[in-house]
């Protein structure tokens, strides 16, 4: 087993060896795959799991090039992770979305800075579908403006 030093980081090559290493190992083979720490929260069998398929990923050569060219293209240039284009129409100001729900009719104006529902101005649809329901919502999706994913 690989020493327990922090300095020195383990280099894993062989999937087989994962199922031996303890958490402190697998953490260091992580910092030595992906060049930092990976969360804290992740368990060993997740990390495992992880290791093993970047490993795959290296010995077999990876997602195709269209695949890398798509997940470059999702993110920004700061590294953080952008939403998927929105499908939703563009909603104006003055535009009425009505919902039944639970038997009764719920109307929702458009306006320049959110949306008015039962005379209080709200930012998200999301906040009146969960007045509404009583529930977390997805706003567009309550009001027919998104469909589900998956």
């Amino acid at each position: 087993m690989a020493s327990r030093s922090k300095s020195k980081l383990i280099d894993i090559k062989d999937i087989s060896v994962l199922e031996t290493l303890g958490r402190f190992e697998l953490v260091n083979g992580w910092i030595r795959m992906h060049g930092r720490t990976p969360p804290k929260h992740l368990s060993a069998i997740f990390l495992r799991r992880a290791l093993a398929y970047e490993l795959q990923c290296k010995q077999a050569g990876g997602h195709s090039p269209s695949v890398r060219r798509a997940l470059r293209t999702a993110l920004k240039p700061d590294g953080s992770e952008t939403a998927a284009p929105s499908t939703a129409p563009i909603l104006s100001p003055g535009t009425q979305l009505v919902r039944e729900w639970n038997g009764r009719s719920y109307r929702v104006e458009v306006a320049k800075d959110g949306f008015l529902f039962d005379g209080k101005s709200y930012r998200s649809l999301s906040a009146i579908a969960n007045k509404i329901t009583g529930t977390n919502w997805s706003g567009p999706r309550f009001f027919g403006l998104a469909k589900r994913s998956g």
